[in-house]
C-alpha cells in the first residue's frame, strides 16, 4: 500500500472510530425513535417485514432511505443468520448512516483530488484535513446518528458529482436517480452536474470567440466587468438559439435531461414534489433564505471567508462601484421587507437551535432583519469572492441550482444548507494547513457542544411526559 492510500485509510478508520464511540453512547441515551424518527423507523420496518404497500402518509420523502436500508438488513440477515427485528432495530437502522458518512469522507477526498488535481499547493495533508473537516461539518454530522435522510442523501449526490467529474455521466445520473429517491428536492444538484458539463462547453466556445476576435483579454471570471457581462449575456443567447449548440448539449446531458424529464411527469402525475403531507411544505418566494445561507456559510467558513486583506478588498470594491451597491442594498431592504417568511414550526418548536436564532435575534425588535442587510452583503460578496477561481458560467449554474434550492424553502432549516455549502466550500481554493486545522477545530467544538446539549441538557413540555432533546 502506498503511503499516501495508507494516510487515507488511516483517517477513514480513525474517523470511523470515533463515530462509533459516538454512536455507541448516542444511541444508549436515546434508545427510542425521536422526532422525525418517529415516522421513518416504523416504515422501514414495515418494509423489513415485507409490507411495501403500506405508507405513512406524514412522510414527504420518497423511500430510498428505506429501500437501501432493507437491501442492507437482508444482507446481514442472510450472512450472519441475524433475525429481522434485531437488525431493523433503531440502533441498528441508525448504523447504516455511520456508513454512510464514512463513505462520504472518502468521496469528498476524491472529490478534492479531481477538482484540484492541477493545484500543487494542494497537498496530500491539506486534501485529507480538508475531507475530515467536511465530513464533520456540524450539521451533517449530527444527524449521522439519527436515522434521517441527511447522510445518504448526500452520499448518493456527492457520488453522482464525483462521476460526472469523472465523465461518467451515465453512472452520475443513476447515482442522482438514487439521490432523488432519497430526497426529491436532490433533483436540482442532479441539474447541477449537467450544468457543469454545459459551463464547460459555453467557456470554451466563449474563449474561442475571444481568440477568434484576437481580444487581449480573455475574461470567464466573476471578476468581470458590466461591458463584458453584457457580451457574455449577448452570447448565451445566441449559444441557446443555435439548434447545432442545443443538440451538442443534449446529447452531452442525456441522463441528467431524461432523468429531469422523469422527475417532471413524476410531479404531474403526484400533483407536486411531496409525496405524504403537503400542509406543512408549502413552497414560497422566500428571497431571504439566500441571506440567511450566505451569513451561515459565511459563519462556518469563517477562517477561509474572512481576513484582514478580504476586508480591505471589500471596502475597495464599495468604492469602487457605490451605485451597484446601493442599489443591492436597496433590493436586498425590498426583498426582507416583502418576502420574508415565518413558517409556524419555526415559532412552535423550541427544540431546534433555528427557533432561538429566530427569537433571540429576529424577533428582538422590527427593525432588526433591516438592520442585518450590510452584513447580508459583505457575505454575499464573501461568497462570490471566494469562488471567483470558477469560471463565470460555472458560477452562474451554481447560484441558479442555489436559488431554485433554497428559495422556495419557506422554513428555516439549516439542512437545506448542506449539499450547496459543501458544492461551495469543495470548489474554493484548497486553504492553508493551518487554517484547515482552525476549521477542523471549530467544528470540533460546535459539534461537542451539540452533543452535550442534545444528550445532557434534556426538558420536558408541560403538556408531554416525553423527554425533549436540543438538535440543529
Amino acid at each position: 500500500m502506498e503511503k499516501v492510500e495508507w494516510y487515507i485509510f488511516a483517517s477513514l478508520g480513525t474517523y470511523f472510530l470515533i463515530s462509533c464511540i459516538l454512536f455507541s453512547k448516542f444511541t444508549r441515551e436515546q434508545r427510542e425513535p425521536y422526532m422525525d424518527e418517529i415516522f421513518h423507523v416504523p416504515q422501514v420496518q414495515k418494509y423489513c417485514e415485507g409490507r411495501f404497500n403500506e405508507w405513512d402518509p406524514m412522510i414527504t420523502t420518497l423511500p430510498g432511505l428505506y429501500l437501501v436500508s432493507v437491501g442492507i438488513v437482508k444482507s446481514l440477515v442472510w450472512l450472519a443468520g441475524w433475525s429481522g427485528k434485531v437488525v431493523c432495530s433503531t440502533g441498528m437502522l441508525r448504523f447504516i448512516n455511520l456508513l454512510f458518512s464514512s463513505g462520504n469522507l472518502y468521496l469528498i477526498y476524491l472529490i478534492l483530488c479531481k477538482l484540484h488535481q492541477t493545484d500543487k499547493t494542494a497537498s496530500t495533508s491539506r486534501r485529507i484535513l480538508s475531507a475530515l473537516a467536511l465530513s464533520s461539518f456540524p450539521v451533517l454530522y449530527f444527524f449521522t446518528f439519527l436515522y434521517y435522510t441527511d447522510a445518504g442523501s448526500t452520499f448518493f449526490t456527492l457520488s453522482a458529482y464525483l462521476m460526472c467529474l469523472y465523465g461518467s455521466h451515465k453512472i452520475s445520473g443513476l447515482l442522482g436517480f438514487c439521490a432523488v429517491m432519497f430526497r426529491q428536492t436532490n433533483i436540482i444538484w442532479v441539474v447541477f452536474c449537467a450544468g457543469v458539463l454545459i459551463a464547460q462547453k459555453l467557456t470554451e466556445a466563449w474563449k474561442t470567440k475571444l481568440t477568434k476576435k484576437r481580444e487581449d483579454k480573455v475574461s470567464t471570471s466573476t471578476e468581470a466587468s458590466i461591458t463584458e457581462i453584457k457580451k457574455v449575456t449577448q452570447f448565451m443567447v445566441e449559444y441557446i438559439l443555435s439548434t447545432s449548440n442545443v443538440k451538442i448539449l443534449i446529447c452531452l446531458t442525456w441522463p441528467y435531461v431524461m432523468l429531469l424529464v422523469g422527475f417532471l411527469v413524476f410531479i404531474v402525475f403526484n400533483g407536486g414534489i411531496v409525496v405524504g403531507d403537503r400542509s406543512s411544505h408549502e413552497a414560497c418566494l422566500n428571497f431571504p433564505q439566500l441571506f440567511y445561507f450566505f451569513s451561515f456559510t459565511l459563519a462556518f467558513s469563517i477562517f477561509h471567508s474572512l481576513s484582514y486583506q478580504k476586508i480591505v478588498n471589500f471596502i475597495q470594491s464599495l468604492k469602487k462601484h457605490p451605485i451597484f451597491f446601493l442599489s443591492l442594498t436597496a433590493l436586498s431592504l425590498f426583498l426582507v421587507w416583502k418576502f420574508t417568511y415565518v413558517h409556524k414550526y419555526l415559532l412552535a418548536d423550541n427544540r431546534h437551535y433555528p427557533f432561538y436564532v429566530w427569537k433571540k435575534i429576529f424577533q428582538k425588535h422590527r427593525l432588526v432583519p433591516f438592520i442585518l442587510v450590510p452584513g447580508y452583503i459583505f457575505a454575499a460578496w464573501s461568497f462570490v469572492d471566494s469562488l471567483k477561481s470558477k469560471s463565470l458560467f460555472w458560477n452562474l449554474m451554481f447560484c441558479v441550482c442555489l436559488v431554485a434550492a433554497i428559495v422556495p424553502q419557506k422554513l428555516l432549516e439549516f439542512r437545506y444548507y448542506i449539499l450547496p455549502y459543501l458544492i461551495y466550500r469543495l470548489n474554493i481554493q484548497v486553504p492553508s494547513v493551518f487554517r484547515l486545522v482552525l476549521e477542523l477545530g471549530l467544528y470540533t467544538i460546535v459539534n461537542a457542544l451539540t452533543f452535550y446539549l442534545f444528550l445532557n441538557r434534556t426538558f420536558l413540555w408541560p403538556d408531554s411526559k416525553e423527554v425533549q432533546r436540543f438538535m440543529w
